[in-house]
């Protein structure tokens, strides 16, 4: 028995890309930058930035597009997958890893205003991104 799970909170790097496969499903894509600080033996402050590629399937992906914008925050639940592509330029094979969306969740508001407040505006669609796979039991 084995567990893949990745459980992150950062901030969108980029606005989501939204696809269709050749079938109809939507899949959404960006990057999430996690943050980590520490202090250092000689009591420096450190900090690191580790990117994540992050890929969600169906209505969440159009629900990814409608509202996260680059600088957003989210909480993400998933499983990390590996796989490979054969490079642009014909020079072989590319590996990427990525971490699929089983769960999201919102954090913060949608402005900068509704952010630091903590409070979000009317307009925003309720906090939990519904569980990996079952899109039905969405509100939206």
């Amino acid at each position: 028995m084995g567990v893949n799970k990745a459980i992150l909170i950062g901030r969108l790097g980029k606005d989501p890309e939204l696809r269709y496969t050749p079938s109809g499903q939507a899949v959404a894509s960006f990057s999430l930058a996690t943050g980590r600080t520490w202090t250092g033996s000689d009591g420096q402050k450190n900090e690191a930035t580790t990117w994540h590629n992050i890929v969600a399937w169906g209505k969440q992906a159009e629900t990814i597009k409608e509202y996260l914008r680059k600088g957003r925050e989210v909480f993400i639940e998933g499983r990390i997958d590996n796989r490979s592509y054969e490079k642009k330029d014909g020079s072989g094979k590319a590996y990427i890893s990525e971490v699929v969306v089983e769960r999201f969740q919102f954090i913060g508001g949608r402005g900068d205003a509704a952010e630091s407040s903590g409070s979000a505006p009317p307009s925003e669609p309720p906090p939990a991104g519904g569980a990996g796979g079952d899109d039905d039991d969405l509100p939206f």
